[in-house]
């Protein structure tokens, strides 16, 4: 009896596990048809889209980029077709230095290429491919397409390349282009982003950078279904990439060429422009570079030498040097006291070579003085002291509202990155840019040297240019810009780019009073060797900018200082007086005195423009001497009342 009931109680226990271990079975089985209805009901449509993205692969395809010419059609920036070894990490079997010392047994692969590679593989997803080594030779891609069945994930494409084929001519207008960064890509719109996937290139520089999204295109794709090895399978769909639009630049690369060899080794800018249109015919920055360099990634040495070099090469001197504007400032002077009533045309002076305020003595730079000077011989013979006293009757603030109307200390709104605003001087200016008080404090005596165009004053090349191109112009001109159109790259219609004509509200007669004084420099006055025989009528005003300041009891001697210590040399000019069709403002870095240095840069330029005449080198320029061939006169004497600013250089990266 006792075995019956063991064994009844064994078959409960049986029985009972089974249930249990039926319940947890179907517990399991709940749980699977849970995860399964989970999978395939809720999150049925995602992972059909992960299965689509796996099963197809969207392959970009890189838009030809816009081509850059002059205005005469000469090009600038161009592209050409070369074949590039890229590597795709995703299908990479094995470990990637190995792969890559395989493929270095018979392409030539140096220690530069594959750094570059690894830093790139940082900032690219996995399945993204990535140059491994740009422009093999043809018999690179004939020794690689014999071992290609070796290397899965490596391919050879032919890629578009950036091209300049004039080298380092208008280098700093143009730009350059070079590898595309993060900072770029987050720099970018939102809605931009997919029309840079798979880019390599991106502006770096000048219009380049400017006008990045109109040179870029339109990136087209290539929808590929795709094994599960990663082997393309067929071409689902396409769309066409939509190359990307032309530029056609203002600038006369032949009168640009004629300036650069004008100025030689010697450091300095030109901006030559149009008032009427505002177009930029010549924009030079010396010394300049080969943006080459830049597009593949600058090499270490070139680019220690650009960036290091005392001469600053990467500077772009139009837009980002400061200088004093020297006499130059004087015809704007003139007009301030024309238009507000502190002068008449015929009111004189009389200048015994000096001006003094207080006990300091503000030296002319003539011994003995100019004699009497009205506002046409003030600016002829370039006389400071007439605008020691003006400007101490005018004052800084009354000087700064007027000036300002002019541009002075303000972008001009040119289509090129970091436009530097420069420094026009005010009360309010000096309180705002110091901190300690007693700085803050504008004293009397640091206006006198602002009428000469001295002290705080500074100023861009290209400030002083549309300056100058406001007053010679009647009070109107057009803003400056270097696009003069856009070209379609599809349809190749062209469309004009037009900016804003700014006038100002200033007297004809006043107007005519300062322009009759600046066509006076020309034909008697500082600049009257230089512009001798020329068959056009010009004027302008000649100008020398202090850079360290002299004791009172001193005299300046250039050849005691240090180059980079000397004078700046200055000019404005525009032709012809009645109508002008060119303005040019200069500076020639610590080169002198501008009569000597830097008016026969603009006899050259307007020689080329108005009469087609080449540099000395190919043609004579009517005996217009080389400015070693001028007596060293100064036009002026200058005071020191502050040290000018440098030209601040570019945070420029090695892509």
């Amino acid at each position: 009896m006792s075995n019956l009931n063991n064994t009844d109680r064994e078959l409960r226990h049986f029985r009972n596990r089974i249930m249990a271990l039926a319940v947890l079975v179907l517990f399991c089985f709940f749980l699977l048809l849970l995860r399964f209805v989970w999978l395939q009901v809720v999150r049925h449509s995602n992972y059909v889209a992960q299965a689509e993205e796996n099963r197809i692969s969207i392959v970009p395809t890189m838009p030809s980029r816009g081509i850059i010419t002059d205005r005469n059609g000469v090009v600038l920036a161009n592209n050409y077709s070369a074949y590039t070894l890229e590597i795709t990490p995703a299908k990479i079997e094995g470990k990637m230095d190995e792969v890559i010392d395989e493929l270095s047994l018979f392409i030539d692969i140096t220690s530069r290429d594959r750094k570059r590679f690894r830093r790139r593989m940082e900032e690219t997803k996995r399945f993204e491919s990535i140059v491994l080594k740009s422009k093999l030779t043809d018999e690179e891609v004939a020794r690689f397409t014999v071992q290609r069945y070796r290397f899965p994930g490596v391919e050879v494409q032919a890629r578009m390349f950036r091209q300049y084929p004039l080298g380092e001519v208008a280098a700093h207008a143009i730009g350059y282009i070079g590898r595309i960064s993060q900072k770029d890509i987050d720099r970018l719109p939102e809605e931009e982003e997919t029309n840079y996937q798979g880019t390599t290139h991106y502006g770096k520089e000048g219009i380049e950078k400017s006008y990045e999204r109109v040179l870029h295109g339109v990136t087209g794709y290539e929808e590929m279904e795709v094994s599960a090895s990663g082997r393309a399978v067929r071409t689902l769909s396409t769309r066409s990439t939509v190359p990307g639009n032309n530029l056609v630049l203002s600038i006369d690369i032949e009168l640009q060429r004629v300036v650069e060899e004008a100025f030689g080794k010697r450091r300095g800018a030109l901006v030559a422009m149009d008032p009427a249109t505002g177009e930029i015919l010549a924009y030079v920055s010396k010394p300049t570079f080969d943006p080459n360099l830049f597009v593949d990634g600058i090499d270490q040495q070139n680019w220690d030498e650009l960036n290091t070099s005392i001469n600053r090469p990467l500077v772009n001197r139009p837009i980002r040097g400061a200088y004093p504007p020297g006499s130059t400032y004087k015809p704007f002077m003139a007009l301030a006291a024309l238009e507000l009533g502190y002068r008449t045309p015929q009111a004189a002076i009389s200048d015994p070579g000096y001006f003094l305020y207080g006990n300091h003595r503000f030296r002319d730079d003539k011994v003995g003085g100019h004699g009497i000077v009205d506002m046409y011989k003030s600016i002829v013979q370039s006389c400071d002291t007439y605008y020691y006293i003006l400007a101490s009757e005018m004052g800084v603030d009354t000087m700064h509202d007027f000036m300002k109307q002019f541009g002075f200390g303000e972008q001009t709104g040119i289509d090129l990155p970091h436009e530097r605003k420069g420094i026009l001087p005010s009360t309010e200016w000096k309180r705002n840019a110091y901190r300690n008080p007693n700085q803050k404090k504008w004293y009397a005596g640091e206006t006198i040297s602002l009428g000469i165009g001295q002290g705080y004053n500074t100023f861009t090349p290209l400030q002083l240019a549309y300056a100058t191109a406001l007053l010679v112009n009647n009070g109107s001109a057009a803003r400056p810009h270097l696009v003069k159109e856009i070209e379609n790259g599809v349809t190749h219609e062209r469309k004009p780019v037009v900016t804003e004509t700014v006038r100002l509200e200033l007297k004809q007669e006043n107007i005519e009073v300062v322009k009759r004084a600046m066509a006076g420099v020309v034909k008697e006055g500082t600049a009257a060797r230089v512009f001798g025989g020329a068959g056009y009528v010009s004027g302008g005003k000649t100008g020398t900018a202090q850079v360290i300041g002299i004791g009172k009891n001193e005299k300046y001697n250039a050849a005691a200082l240090a180059e980079h210590k000397r004078d700046h040399a200055l000019y404005t000019a525009f032709a012809p007086v009645d109508n002008p069709k060119i303005v040019i403002a200069l500076i020639v870095e610590n080169a002198g005195f501008g009569a000597s240095a830097a008016a026969p840069i603009a006899r050259k330029a307007m020689d080329y423009f108005f009469l087609g005449k080449k540099p000395v080198s190919e043609v004579s320029t009517r005996g217009v001497p080389e400015p070693d061939d001028y007596p060293e006169e100064p036009d002026e004497v200058l005071q020191p009342i502050l040290t000018p600013a440098i030209p601040e250089e570019e945070n420029t990266e090695e892509e």
